[in-house]
């Protein structure tokens, strides 16, 4: 047994070295974003942080993170240590790297680094990061390829730094085969700072409190984290849930099936009848899969519990082997996000059954992921993506949020900032009117983005982009939310997940899917509906065709007798 590990902390000074801890990876979080080069990470925030005991269970993680980065990173650090790299075989300095997608977070451009710590002679734990790169090579990020070798470069688990030294030979590798070299390898220091400084912030707090090593902390943390989940699982009825929803794909619809079983205090989720694997970047692998199921299942039973390794072994995650949900290598990945964030609205729609006031309507999903590349003015090669968000679903007491990811949590990037990254210019940012599913509580708003390249020069644009052909379903009476729409000012409607060629003068148009309602549209309060008609939620026409209301527009004000006969009239 570890030093330590048979010692039992009263409670009072666990929660004192637990809120220690989480302080720990926030400044780990925070060096890295600070350091960084991009506005991927410093204002998307599409990264991860995490501090780990000696055996790779996670214990905290930030509060700045995307659930398929801090949960995908989880099981990948296991992977690090057996059987390549045990804490004991490595040294003060040493850093490790991979972005294998089967090992880690699901495609080539997320980058995990994971640097060991020591303290008095011996590794006594483990700091890891996971950040989009802005670029990795290949045919740029996107669901065009049609094998894994078409997607970028590869990194197999490996060295980054030994024994403080950088990996020069790797360096050279990663700088010869991408297109923004200085952004990509400053983003990886930017990693390996917020490391040294997590790692360092441990330290300390190691010597404040007298510990040798955190395993005893460890192992209450996790032990404390599991039994609170199990507690939660236990108050539903054991049974057989299941749901299924389609989805875009890339040439024709998909499926994402789900079959989740509850018996006494475990959850086992199983998605056979999923769609099998297609030969383009939108397949998705089992790691990443088990990321967004755990976090959608904790969301919905237990939000409070810390997301950590305790709170996931109540939950078993199966796809079969093949299909969308767990593919085969070499298959392409690049986007997978398209199909993983998906995974999460069968789950809550089959926990309705049972939890109907815990769980909220479909919703945009995946995000829209926007990257373009070409020359700038002064003929450079440039790369850059931003992330937006349509509207999420409804809940069973409040309208669903306009604008807002779920279940990433990656947030939207300001139009200045696009601006000032990229040779874009952004003519028009604004909610999409009539987008959310019409119900007693309405469903977000989408968002119009409209834009053109200003270089002069045509640009490449690699959309990423669903829900643009089977809208987000309303939930118990409420209706879908509007589908989204890609769209060119020459009339051209581009493949939403494919690449085209942006022209000079030409401007491209997004306009985002919204969320579904949730509950019967006729049972909304006509005042919420004015208000919305108030704010540019939803038109004149839609509160008469969707909800029923009738508003005076030129007194801007309800018309109570109207409304309530067409109400009645309606019924019949």
């Amino acid at each position: 047994m570890n030093p330590g590990t048979d010692t039992v902390i009263d409670p009072i000074t666990l929660e004192v070295i637990w809120s220690r801890l989480i302080s720990v990876v926030d400044e780990q979080a925070a060096a890295l974003i600070h350091s960084s080069f991009t506005t991927v990470v410093r204002e998307a925030g599409d990264l991860s942080a995490g501090v780990f005991d000696r055996d790779g269970n996670m214990i905290a993680q930030s509060v700045t993170g995307t659930p398929g980065h801090i949960n995908t990173m989880a099981n990948c650090l296991r992977r690090f240590i057996a059987p390549q790299f045990p804490i004991d075989t490595l040294e003060p300095g040493d850093t490790l790297i991979t972005n294998d997608p089967w090992e880690a977070s699901g495609h080539l451009f997320d980058l995990t680094i994971v640097s060991p710590v020591f303290y008095r002679g011996r590794g006594v734990a483990w700091f890891a990061s996971t950040c989009h790169a802005v670029d990795i090579g290949g045919a740029t990020m996107g669901g065009d390829a049609r094998s894994l070798y078409e997607e970028g470069l590869a990194i197999p688990l490996m060295k980054l730094f030994k024994a403080g030294a950088p990996n020069q030979e790797l360096f050279d590798i990663i700088r010869a085969n991408v297109r923004v070299p200085d952004q990509v390898i400053g983003d990886i220091y930017a990693q390996e700072v917020g490391n040294r400084v997590g790692a360092r912030k441990f330290i300390e707090m190691l010597e404040e409190y007298q510990l040798p090593d955190i395993e005893a902390v460890s192992a209450q943390i996790l032990d404390r984290s599991e039994k609170a989940l199990r507690a939660a699982i236990r108050n539903l009825p054991d049974g057989v849930y299941r749901n299924r929803i389609a989805i875009d794909g890339f040439d024709e619809p998909l499926t994402v099936a789900c079959a989740l079983t509850v018996a006494g205090d475990a959850l086992r989720v199983d998605y056979a009848g999923s769609s099998p694997q297609v030969d383009r970047g939108i397949n998705v692998v089992l790691n990443y899969t088990h990321a967004y199921t755990t976090y959608t299942l904790m969301a919905a039973l237990a939000p409070g519990i810390p997301n950590n390794e305790g709170a996931f072994r109540p939950i078993e995650v199966s796809a079969p082997l093949g299909s969308i949900l767990n593919c085969r290598r070499p298959a392409p990945v690049s986007a997978r996000h398209l199909i993983g964030h998906f995974v999460s609205q069968p789950l809550l729609t089959a926990l309705a059954e049972v939890l109907p006031e815990n769980v909220i309507a479909n919703g945009s999903a995946g995000l829209w992921n926007t990257m373009m590349d070409g020359m700038d003015d002064d003929g450079r090669e440039f790369a850059y993506i931003f992330f937006s968000a349509g509207g999420m679903g409804a809940a069973h007491d409040r309208d669903g949020l306009s604008a807002t990811a779920f279940p990433s949590g990656i947030t939207g990037v300001p139009v200045e900032a696009i601006e000032t990254a990229a040779p874009l210019l952004m003519h028009r940012r604004e909610l999409r009117p009539d987008s959310g599913g019409p119900g007693r509580f309405r469903g977000g708003l989408g968002q119009v983005m409209e834009m053109e390249i200003i270089t002069g020069a045509p640009a490449n644009h690699s959309c990423m982009y669903d829900r643009t052909g089977n809208p987000a379903l309303g939930l118990m009476g409420g209706r879908p939310g509007a589908a989204g729409e890609v769209r060119l000012s020459n009339g051209a409607r581009p493949h939403p997940k494919s690449h085209y060629v942006l022209r000079p003068g030409q401007r491209v148009t997004l306009e985002l899917p919204g969320g579904g309602g949730y509950g019967p549209p006729d049972t909304r309060e006509p005042q919420r509906v004015l208000e919305d008609l108030r704010q540019g939620y939803v038109s004149a026409a839609a509160a008469i065709r969707d909800y029923a209301v009738v508003i005076d527009k030129d007194a801007m004000m309800l018309d109570e007798p109207a409304t309530a006969a067409l109400r009645e009239g309606r019924k019949l």
